[in-house]
């Protein structure tokens, strides 16, 4: 008696689907998003140079009355605008000079923008840097504190306060951090960075106190309260009350279990703060007179640099879209659902 070997079903092999390894899945869902992220880069430079463009003549702009008078001058600026040239053309330039590091000279100083704006992205960079790690420490305990006493007169105050601070413009939280501890009821700290040529704004840190509160009052309050959110969703589930059942004490269940469950939302969060905060330092930069990107972009505006605008604005975009790739990175990675996702 013989016996045959069924025959394998070539639409059922077809019909099911190759998962890719692991290590492949994930470039190619790097590969994808950071092709994204030079898209929006391109597009966010499109925008920025029509935009300056379409502002008017910047060198009539720049020379008012003296633009009928000087042709010389006029000329002078044109060739390095590239304003006699097609709009097509002129942002081709701009795009080529910008991608090999050369974003023009200044029309105000004269001098390479790199070089001008160099010193200014660093004091930039280690502001939101001290105020992010003030920020969430801050905003994740809050949170904490406020969801361990949820539906409590403790959690109502909390959640009044921070309804406050978020109604708040910055300037208002800097204007009144001002005139508690510089004018009005003390006069413990500088009201303004006293920028001190060759030496760093953070060589004096108590310059650095009110610039950094401000904007850690002015972030905290939204990521405290969607970690709350996300908190009292996890304190709800089954493994949380199990882990209670237990006899595990409240403060473990709330930092272990529910914390660590908790966490992705308040990563997203964190990350688009901290790309708002690159932009929104122009209004604390000005208050305070700190020397950043901010005050940088508040002056070449007022002066009609436009290759100082372009650079600085293609500087705060860049910040964004990077801080976005690595807030998703970094929740996938806290996600195990997430990551079987890409790799299936």
């Amino acid at each position: 008696m013989s016996t045959t070997t069924p025959l394998a079903d070539p639409v059922q092999e077809s019909a099911t689907p190759r998962r890719l390894p692991g290590a492949v899945a994930w470039l190619l869902w790097l590969a994808r998003r950071l092709g994204l992220a030079l898209l929006t880069l391109w597009l966010v430079s499109v925008l920025v140079f029509v935009a300056t463009s379409a502002l008017g003549d910047p060198v009539r702009a720049i020379l008012g009355r003296e633009y009928n008078s000087n042709p010389g001058r006029v000329a002078e600026l044109e060739a390095l605008l590239n304003t006699d040239q097609p709009l097509p053309m002129r942002y081709l330039s701009w795009l080529g000079n910008l991608l090999t590091g050369d974003a023009g000279i200044s029309l105000a100083n004269q001098q390479p923008v790199a070089s001008l704006i160099s010193s200014n992205v660093l004091n930039t960079f280690v502001l939101v840097l001290l105020s992010a790690i003030v920020m969430i420490p801050l905003a994740f305990g809050v949170a904490m504190i406020s969801a361990g006493f949820r539906r409590r007169r403790p959690d109502s105050i909390i959640q009044t306060i921070l309804l406050t601070l978020a109604g708040l413009p910055e300037f208002v939280i800097g204007i009144l951090l001002v005139a508690l501890f510089s004018t009005t009821v003390f006069t413990i700290l500088p009201a303004v960075t006293i920028n001190i040529p060759g030496r760093s704004p953070w060589s004096k840190p108590e310059a650095m106190i009110l610039p950094v509160a401000t904007l850690a009052l002015a972030v905290a309050p939204y990521v405290s309260r969607i970690v709350r959110a996300s908190l009292l969703e996890v304190i709800d589930s089954d493994y949380v009350e199990l882990a209670r059942l237990k006899g595990v004490p409240e403060n473990v269940v709330m930092r272990k279990h529910a914390l660590l469950n908790a966490i992705v939302p308040g990563v997203q969060v964190i990350a688009l703060q901290l790309a708002w905060l690159a932009g929104g330092v122009v209004v604390v930069e000005t208050l305070f007179s700190y020397p950043g990107i901010g005050l940088q972009l508040v002056d070449s505006v007022r002066n009609h640099d436009v290759p100082m605008v372009q650079a600085l604005s293609m500087i705060i975009a860049a910040v964004y879209v990077v801080v976005n790739l690595i807030a998703d990175v970094v929740s996938i990675l806290l996600t195990p659902r997430a990551r079987t996702a890409i790799a299936a």
